[in-house]
């Protein structure tokens, strides 16, 4: 009988699957062996992409004449500083005894590229089977039943097709635009930077995320303030008394007046200074109105859907300031020590097959001291048991994995984790169990006072049921306005409780409250990885916008690196201490080279469309042909575009920019552009799209 080969994605997760299989392992250089089974692993990548100079020596040299590169038949090669590795599983995938290759790489696209590489390009035993095992976590139990179910690799053909393909367009994407931009605009940048050497290094989907943050911090520098003035009063008892609003609602004198900015404020002083005025009518405080309605109302909160990676990315960027990449190495981490299910997952959602065995999962986390109590009461309660019919659990919403949760092992691991760490799995685990309690219950009561025909409006907001918030508790600071209804709630209750509809309510002061429009915020590193996995919302087209949902820019996988990558080559700035995102006089040039020229690569509409065609290759809707053909065309016809035109426009872009930047100024008079440049570059767009 042969032998079962299994290559995992990396030595540690070779070890999990020794020690799950429980036989006798003997260590040697770069797997390790038993009676039955060898476990060999990758180190990352082994084979890559190879640069286009092997096609061509010629191509080494940066020319226009060699623009667009689109090669016929794509070459790859070893990367030589895992060359070793690859040879030793080169060795094994050759060898006469092996009955099966199982792939146990990271179960995502990603991991199926990598290791596709390495059979493509190492090739193995005729008579071996090749396998697929795909798991949700790295328990025993999980291990064992990947290695029990693995299916033929040939299942996830569709899934390497879209690997292969995504390879390719960021391939052909990042060599033909870097170069042609770089020839085109460089020498411009250079002057005003004091550069020798500069590279403009665009990307499918690093560009459209640059291009969110500059046009972000352009909205916020073109932002013009407009003051506002609401009129509030003091009502009910003069020691504790509640704070009412005034709304220009119908039955007012100033219902839909031109005088109103929105419905509860005014926009000049004067006019809320004449509006007290004629309500006061010359009488000392307190003078009453009549309670027009008092009106109850239930709300409900539910617990919010569980943990997908960019909502964990996000929450961890607002909690502990905590970056992307850090978060998402946080819970790479907490997943190979089998404390959490696997990390880089879409899907906020469990599947009914987890559900019906969700009881391991809760009952493992009594031993942590934080939740013991909630684990206690959750069982005792059975609220699990109808988590099958919940929001939480839809085989629909699930693609490669469901959402991320504990998987109740690996609790010993806690005292090694580093304080962060604790954090981001204290979050996790909390999340995960919020769902089994019910929603928080809020009284909502709304006040209306009329006062010489003119509405006061007074909201206050009782908790009746905690709900999920017992369970739910993370270091975050509560919001001025929280605070304020929980310090009237009890010091006003009996007061409103007492109301009756037509009654006389004292009225103690009257005064003007100044407000302004804000300007929207700044993307932080958390809200850039939401925005990226939400791009649909950022389409206004309708039917492209429906076209693409479920799959925003970017993957869950790749979209912490890309960050990582825009701050490392300077184009974007992160602060930190706040994870504030903003654009580097770099960044922004980048920005306007590129919407001079490429300017598709700044929109969500034509990165979200590639990752939804690479979608349909994985689900088998469209071929590896068909999507090469208009990959290449595209390509093509933009290259050849940039290649016409003007790199002098440039200029003018550039020092504008350059002298923002050297005034050192936070913020600037909106941006001009004249209406020939407008004029020119829609011209461009249209003659070469």
């Amino acid at each position: 009988m042969g032998k079962q080969l299994i290559i995992t994605e990396k030595p540690s997760v070779a070890r999990e699957f020794a020690k799950a299989l429980k036989q006798q392992m003997k260590t040697k250089d770069g797997y390790m062996e038993s009676e039955d089974y060898i476990i060999t692993w990758c180190v990352g990548h082994l084979v890559t992409m190879s640069y286009p100079e092997v096609y061509d020596e010629k191509l080494k040299r940066w020319s226009m004449d060699t623009l667009p590169f689109i090669p016929q038949e794509y070459k790859y090669e070893i990367i030589q500083n895992v060359k070793k590795q690859y040879e030793i599983v080169k060795g094994l995938f050759r060898r006469e005894d092996i009955e099966a290759i199982y792939n146990a790489g990271d179960s995502g696209r990603e991991g199926e590229y990598i290791q596709r590489l390495v059979l493509m390009m190492a090739g193995c035993n005729s008579k071996a089977k090749l396998k697929r095992i795909w798991i949700d976590s790295q328990t025993e139990e999980e291990i064992l039943r990947g290695i029990r179910e693995a299916k033929d690799s040939s299942f996830y053909d569709n899934l390497s097709n879209a690997a292969y393909l995504r390879a390719k367009e960021d391939y052909l994407m990042g060599i033909n635009f870097s170069r042609v931009l770089t020839l085109k605009y460089s020498y411009g940048m250079k002057q005003f930077l004091n550069k020798d050497k500069m590279v403009i290094s665009v990307g499918r989907v690093m560009t459209c995320v640059l291009g969110m943050v500059v046009k972000r911090e352009r909205e916020i520098r073109e932002f013009v303030k407009t003051p506002f003035y609401r009129v509030t009063a003091k009502i009910l008892e003069q020691d504790h008394s509640l704070e009412a609003e005034w709304k220009g609602v119908e039955g007012s004198k100033y219902f839909e007046s031109p005088l109103l900015y929105k419905e509860n404020g005014l926009k000049k002083e004067e006019d809320a200074r004449q509006l007290i005025e004629e309500i006061k009518k010359g009488r000392d405080y307190p003078f009453t109105g009549i309670l027009e309605s008092i009106e109850k109302k239930k709300e409900t909160k539910n617990p919010p859907l569980l943990y997908n990676l960019a909502e964990l990315q996000n929450d961890c960027s607002r909690y502990f300031k905590c970056s992307p990449d850090e978060t998402l190495r946080i819970v790479q981490e907490l997943y190979e020590k089998k404390m959490t299910t696997y990390p880089r997952t879409d899907a906020r959602v469990l599947s009914t097959a987890v559900a019906k065995e969700i009881t391991k999962n809760i009952s493992g986390l009594k031993a942590i001291p934080q939740v013991a109590d909630a684990v206690q009461e959750i069982l005792e309660k059975g609220s699990y048991k109808s988590l099958s019919k919940s929001r939480y659990v839809n085989d629909k919403q699930i693609t490669d994995h469901y959402a991320i949760i504990p998987t109740g092992q690996g609790i010993a691991n806690m005292a090694g984790l580093s304080p962060r760490a604790l954090q981001v799995y204290e979050i996790i685990v909390r999340r995960f169990l919020s769902i089994f309690y019910p929603g928080a219950i809020y009284q909502k009561i709304t006040l209306k006072v009329n006062v010489e025909e003119e509405r006061l409006f007074a909201n206050v907001k009782i908790p009746v049921q905690e709900g999920y918030l017992k369970i739910w508790k993370v270091p975050m600071e509560k919001k001025k306005e929280e605070e304020k209804e929980e310090a009237l709630d009890a010091s006003i209750l009996e007061q409103i409780q007492k109301l009756k509809k037509g009654q006389e309510i004292p009225i103690h002061q009257l005064e003007i409250k100044t407000g302004e429009t804000t300007p929207p915020k700044r993307y932080n590193s958390g809200s850039i990885i939401l925005a990226m996995e939400n791009a649909g919302q950022l389409i206004e087209d309708e039917e492209l916008r429906a076209q693409i949902k479920g799959s925003g820019i970017g993957t869950s996988a790749t979209r912490a690196e890309i960050l990582k990558k825009l701050v490392a080559n300077g184009y974007l700035d992160l602060n930190k201490k706040t994870q504030i995102l903003t654009p580097t006089q770099v960044g922004e040039m980048i920005y306007e080279a590129v919407a001079h020229s490429i300017k598709q690569l700044l929109n969500p509409e034509l990165t979200a469309s590639w990752e939804k065609g690479l979608t349909l290759v994985a689900e088998g809707k469209i071929t590896s042909g068909e999507y090469m053909d208009k990959l290449n065309g595209f390509v093509s016809r933009r290259t050849m575009a940039v290649k016409g035109l003007r790199s002098e426009d440039m200029l003018k872009r550039y020092l504008y920019i350059s002298q923002f930047y050297k005034q050192g100024k936070q913020t600037v008079a909106k941006t001009k552009k004249t209406e020939k440049a407008e004029a020119e570059r829609e011209k461009n767009e249209k003659n070469y799209n």
